[in-house]
């Protein structure tokens, strides 16, 4: 049997990165929750996103100039000005790296190709849902709800929906993703009237992570939300609140390392995460009663 190459492995090369893509895609609950940006190559770091303050209308009679409504409300005849924020995302490097041996490749019985493409971009997709979960402390502290001393309830996302909607935000693209030990609570509390139907969700961990609705709100479980002896902080979100900006999806490259006889293989990806609107999240703490039994 010949012995692979450098030249065999990069042959195989488009395999093992589609195989990441695809997990990465498929591994990531958050990704398909917030607001998508893309950074093109060639224009910095970082990426503004503009924010605007919310505008009031007036009411105005036939024939008046609008700029008297103005007055009227103190205003001093001034037109509405247009408030024009900025968030930054600034974007960095996250990477993983490993060695298949010439052995490993020619003796194993699965595809390693195959599964160093999925470990990758399951990685990487960890990775990502970590970063954008890490930004649920950064909602508005007036939006906290629950406790943990408490478990989680369905009442404690009516509190969040109605926070959430005395803040102007939209009743549609909210979700909530919560620890499984926190979930369980929940639905252990609930009736099976609790599972409706989430229609047609983005990707495999979607799927499997989908719990159920309530008020309108998609549930969702991930190991990827922290927890301490079942204590955990989750939150419920518009998808406007955080976002995700993308420069480089998964980048991979081998080197040959020939006194190991192995490739080096080398997967980067390069995004930023940040909040948007603060006040489109509240941030929710619950302990588990399954972690304490």
């Amino acid at each position: 049997m010949a012995n692979s190459t450098t030249t065999t492995l990069n042959d195989l090369l488009p395999q093992i990165v589609a195989e990441a893509l695809f997990q990465a895609q498929e591994q990531s609950i958050m990704r398909n929750l917030v607001r998508n940006y893309t950074i093109p190559a060639g224009s910095g770091k970082s990426i503004v996103v503009p924010t605007y303050a919310p505008v009031a209308a007036h009411t105005v009679n036939e024939g008046t100039d609008l700029a008297t409504a103005y007055a009227a409300d103190g205003s001093g005849g001034n037109p509405q000005a247009i408030s024009t924020g900025g968030v930054t995302i600034e974007v960095g490097e996250v990477g993983i790296m490993t060695n298949v041996t010439d052995l490993a490749r020619v003796t194993s019985s699965s595809n390693v190709i195959a599964d160093v493409g999925k470990l990758f971009g399951a990685a990487i997709a960890k990775k990502m849902d970590q970063d954008l979960i890490a930004k649920f402390a950064s909602f508005a502290t007036a939006n906290d709800i629950g406790s943990a001393t408490a478990a989680m309830s369905a009442a404690d996302i009516f509190k969040a929906i109605a926070l959430l909607r005395q803040a102007g935000v939209s009743g549609s693209d909210i979700a909530c993703v919560v620890n499984p030990l926190v979930a369980y609570d929940m639905k252990s509390g609930l009736t099976s009237t609790f599972a409706g139907h989430a229609g047609d969700l983005s990707n495999e961990a979607m799927r499997s992570g989908y719990v159920g609705t309530v008020a309108g709100v998609n549930i969702f479980e991930s190991a990827n939300v922290p927890h301490t002896t079942g204590d955990s902080v989750g939150g419920v979100f518009h998808k406007d609140a955080l976002a995700l900006a993308m420069m480089q999806d998964i980048s991979i490259e081998t080197e040959r390392n020939a006194s190991l006889r192995a490739d080096e293989l080398v997967a980067t990806a390069v995004y930023g995460v940040n909040t948007l609107f603060d006040t489109y999240g509240c941030q929710m703490t619950a302990d588990s009663t399954l972690a304490d039994a």
